[in-house]
């Protein structure tokens, strides 16, 4: 289970979690996207009806087992959310809810990407705790440093209290046009701080990512070129998950089919 996080909006972390999730099933993965933000932006691009029920809303509530959740198989938000992290503030072990919750419907996955509100509120600890590892987008921009080293103080804490075994597989630098100085950068900012946490790929900056969320076609339809981003990053993704080498073969045949 992986969180994917930012410390604030616009980095196209939701973009991540459903592109990664295309590629991922592509290749054979069973992965259970989870909407954890009240926005629910990730719920808009997999088409659920905003009057589906149960969400995860009630299954952090109680009121629904994690597996009645899913429709259009993954996990939708609305804006009840917000109510229900009032509420879980007020209970006990509240950090714990979202890992209880959805331990069952763990079994039935290969993977599962919970995409993160842009704060490092309740929801986000819930996820950090419940994830076995985390995933950071940062945008192209020179405060992107300052924003990864916030999550990462919070998934210490995590890590520290409730969750030891968390493992961080790095930074994404997502929506960056790398022809700019500026780009250019903010992401030799991030190796010299980070090192070998900073993914190799960088997701391109293109306005056809959200003409392909309007039209609701994935990018990989939609423009293949862009597409090859996230082959590349789902392949750095499962190696730096140990995942055998089936997986990655298949991305590579879908690769091959990308460029014909």
């Amino acid at each position: 289970m992986i969180a994917v996080l930012s410390q604030k909006g616009g980095t196209g972390k939701t973009t991540l979690v459903r592109t990664l999730t295309d590629v991922l099933r592509r290749a054979d993965l069973r992965v259970l996207p989870v909407d954890l933000d009240p926005q629910a932006n990730l719920s808009d691009y997999f088409d659920v009806d905003p009057d589906a029920h149960p969400t995860i809303g009630e299954v952090l509530s109680g009121r629904a087992p994690a597996r009645q959740a899913i429709h259009k198989e993954m996990i939708p938000a609305n804006l009840g959310l917000a109510e229900a992290e009032l509420v879980l503030s007020g209970k006990m072990g509240r950090e714990l809810t979202l890992k209880r919750a959805i331990h069952e419907a763990r079994r039935d996955f290969d993977l599962i990407l919970i995409d993160c509100p842009p704060a490092l509120g309740l929801l986000t600890v819930n996820a950090l705790v419940a994830a076995t590892a985390a995933l950071v987008s940062a945008e192209g921009e020179y405060f992107s440093l300052q924003g990864v080293e916030q999550v990462l103080e919070v998934m210490q804490l995590a890590r520290e209290n409730l969750n030891e075994g968390l493992e961080w597989l790095g930074v994404v630098m997502n929506i960056t046009d790398l022809r700019t100085n500026h780009a250019r950068e903010a992401l030799k900012s991030l190796h010299e701080s980070f090192d070998d946490r900073v993914f190799e790929t960088v997701i391109r900056r293109s306005i056809r990512y959200p003409e392909s969320a309007e039209r609701g076609v994935s990018i990989l339809d939609y423009s293949p070129e862009l597409g090859k981003d996230y082959l590349a990053l789902a392949d750095e993704l499962l190696a730096k998950l140990g995942e055998e080498d089936e997986g990655r073969e298949r991305l590579g045949a879908l690769r091959g089919e990308l460029v014909a």
